[in-house]
């Protein structure tokens, strides 16, 4: 792939945009409905899982699709699949069929964002490569911000952010499929397996691979326990929504500075800054109780700081390795994302069954303390 075209950026930037708005929506709609219906706290969690262990899924077989069909049809492919499945949510409200289409929505997304993310760190120059993976993440982050709006579309009927979100998502496929060109990864020539690949991606990249682990765990949690947890505590469904996006937001706000930080100060140093001061304001969201000032402030401090570690551990990674190895980078990331994103409700609806609120939320912080501590042990070696 040797395009650099800018109307190709744009799209696959729109197509990020839509993959977040779905995971953004999907995630605090349902959960609110599950609610509602007075499913378990934990089972919610398990449900919201599934989205996740749908990417987790398609994780393990994307590089292999990917060289067989190329970017363009991953990407419409993905698009389409989740399309229908939001066409369906409306019609099969039963918590086991939405299990299945979240699995399904998990899977179209995952090749999305597999797809523009490596066809993005594919193109980009190193001495950019910060500033574009910081506009690829910002595209996420704005999706997956104002995926929660969707929740005041709830009273003009539970069909109605499904059906909104569908359309969106059909003039996106439009866009991909008239707009793209049909381009395909290089050819992986070194001789080397799979397995040995990601190992190698471990052993020279291992903190670089982490972020993606903990964005997926945070994301997750936020946007699946959160509401549960506001609602426990007294807030309302239209002030959950209007808290929710304040993460997503403060990540948008920093999501470019970082990257810029990062080609200037180094990735490694910025993860750690970012990794620790993040974990504190996270540490502190169970202090604020139903302060929604006070938390709105701290979702923005947490999310803006903690909101660039996908791009900028992926940034990290392709700055360590060797281009032949990116295509298996990306991989591990996305698998470490969707762990991350499988554990986080489930562990969090755990927490919060046994009687501990806001204990999801000590976790993460001490978490992201831990790793941003972990960093000052890591030297990457030099491209081999």
């Amino acid at each position: 792939m040797r395009s650099n075209s800018k109307m190709n950026f744009m799209i696959l930037i729109t197509a990020t945009i839509a993959a977040g708005l779905s995971q953004g929506m999907l995630l605090p709609v349902l959960s609110i409905l599950l609610e509602q219906k007075g499913v378990s706290s934990s089972l919610n969690g398990l449900n919201a899982a599934a989205l996740y262990i749908g990417s987790f899924g398609m994780t393990l077989i994307a590089e292999r699709v990917l060289g067989a069909i190329g970017f363009k049809k991953l990407i419409a492919g993905g698009i389409s699949l989740v399309l229908v499945s939001l066409l369906l949510f409306p019609f099969f409200p039963g918590i086991k069929i939405w299990f299945v289409l979240r699995l399904l929505v998990g899977v179209g997304d995952a090749a999305i964002n597999y797809a523009a993310q490596l066809w993005v760190l594919l193109m980009t120059p190193a001495e950019h490569r910060g500033r574009n993976l910081s506009l690829y993440g910002m595209s996420y982050g704005l999706g997956f911000s104002l995926g929660p709006l969707g929740i005041s579309l709830l009273r003009f009927g539970q069909a109605t952010p499904f059906i909104v979100l569908a359309f969106l998502f059909l003039l996106v496929l439009i866009l991909a499929i008239t707009m793209l060109p049909d381009s395909r990864p290089d050819k992986v020539e070194s001789g080397e397996s799979q397995v040995r690949r990601f190992g190698r991606c471990y052993s020279l990249a291992w903190f670089a691979l982490i972020p993606a682990l903990l964005y997926g765990f945070m994301e997750a949690s936020l946007n699946s326990n959160f509401p549960v947890y506001g609602l426990r505590i007294g807030y309302s469904t239209d002030q959950i929504a209007a808290l929710l996006p304040f993460a997503g937001i403060g990540g948008l706000l920093l999501q470019f500075p970082l990257g810029l930080w990062s080609d200037r100060f180094g990735r490694k140093k910025v993860l750690i800054l970012t990794g620790i001061v993040g974990g504190i304001a996270f540490a502190l969201l169970p202090l604020a109780g139903d302060h929604f000032k006070v938390t709105m402030v701290l979702l923005m401090i947490a999310g803006g700081l903690v909101g660039s570690f996908f791009s900028l551990g992926l940034s990290l990674a392709a700055d360590i390795l060797p281009r032949h190895l990116l295509p298996a980078a990306n991989v591990v990331a996305s698998f470490h994302f969707s762990i991350g994103s499988i554990i986080g409700p489930g562990i969090g609806g755990l927490l919060m069954q046994a009687g501990w609120g806001g204990g999801i939320f000590g976790l993460m912080g001490a978490l992201y303390i831990a790793f941003g501590l972990l960093g000052l042990f890591f030297s990457p070696r030099q491209k081999i």
